[in-house]
């Protein structure tokens, strides 16, 4: 049966289609061309230590987000920021917990480290981190879009499917085993610290699945691996940025990490330490997903 599209929706279709005619860089949003600007002062001022602050993260990486959607809104006519601007923001206040769950997971292994410039007050510490939290859930998704917007890398399921649940017995069991992560890398930091970049998954993801949210568990049940291979991916190349801009920068961030500290690095990072970011992407969609089952939202925005 076939469904009758509304005036609205055909219009909105046809002014999509009329706009992606257009040149390539006259489809870019004018915040497009700000975030660049923003971004490059920001770098400059972060590396040469020059400029008001020169501890830029914030602003460098919103102004990179800003690039990475007018991108979006260039190659596909939509993006994040002009579907919704409320979901948006909302990217950005859920992204706090988020890192700083992350941040509470690597107490037991101590994987990463904090090279501060100055001494802070508690209160000051907290706040500029929970600032710069907020970028890391919205960039990751942002990336994804564009990785999206590739026929090798789109999903095969539509942005509003569900899929299939898993049984009860079968989420159980995945939720048990995401707890005994989290204990062995507790137990067992020296050599179990990889854990922790699979077991917000295993908690969570089934919890999504069985509550009807848009779960990995689905994806895998019908073999949408592009699904995973895109969250990874988008992690992974944000992960780039993340150790790029950090490498010069101050504060900053240094690792410890058992069994690869001697392996060639790049940036702070040793190369094997990036197959965590692989996980990272997945992980950050699943926390996505239970953050809005939380909040009894059910729109996510995403176009995947």
């Amino acid at each position: 049966m076939r469904l009758a599209h509304s005036p609205e929706t055909a219009s909105r279709s046809s002014g999509t289609a009329s706009r992606l005619a257009e040149p390539f860089f006259s489809r870019l949003p004018r915040y497009t061309y700000l975030g660049a600007v923003l971004n490059l002062l920001a770098w400059v001022s972060s590396w040469a230590r020059i400029g008001p602050w020169a501890y830029t993260f914030f602003p460098l990486w919103l102004s990179f987000i800003l690039v990475l959607d007018g991108l979006n809104v260039a190659r596909t006519g939509t993006s994040l920021l002009t579907r919704s601007r409320g979901r948006f923001v909302l990217l950005f206040l859920f992204s706090v917990p988020f890192w700083w769950t992350f941040e509470v997971l690597n107490v037991p292994v101590q994987n990463w480290h904090y090279r501060l410039d100055q001494p802070y007050t508690w209160l000051g510490y907290n706040a500029i981190s929970s600032i710069d939290f907020s970028t890391v859930l919205p960039a990751v998704l942002e990336i994804a879009e564009l990785l999206a917007g590739f026929a090798l890398l789109r999903p095969r399921r539509a942005p509003t499917w569900v899929g299939p649940r898993v049984r009860v017995r079968t989420a159980l069991a995945l939720f048990g085993v995401g707890i005994l992560m989290v204990a062995l890398a507790v137990a067992f930091p020296r050599y179990a610290f990889g854990l922790l970049w699979l077991c917000l998954a295993f908690l969570l993801d089934p919890i999504n699945n069985r509550a009807g949210r848009k779960s990995i568990l689905a994806h895998l049940l019908t073999k949408d691996y592009r699904f995973i291979a895109m969250l990874a991916l988008a992690a992974i190349i944000c992960g780039f940025f993340w150790e790029m801009w950090n490498y010069w920068a101050l504060p900053g961030w240094y690792y410890t990490v058992p069994f690869v500290d001697a392996a060639p690095h790049l940036f702070e990072m040793p190369l094997p330490g990036y197959l965590g970011y692989l996980p990272f992407g997945v992980e950050l969609f699943c926390m996505y997903q239970f953050a809005l089952l939380v909040t009894r939202q059910r729109a996510d925005a995403l176009v995947f």
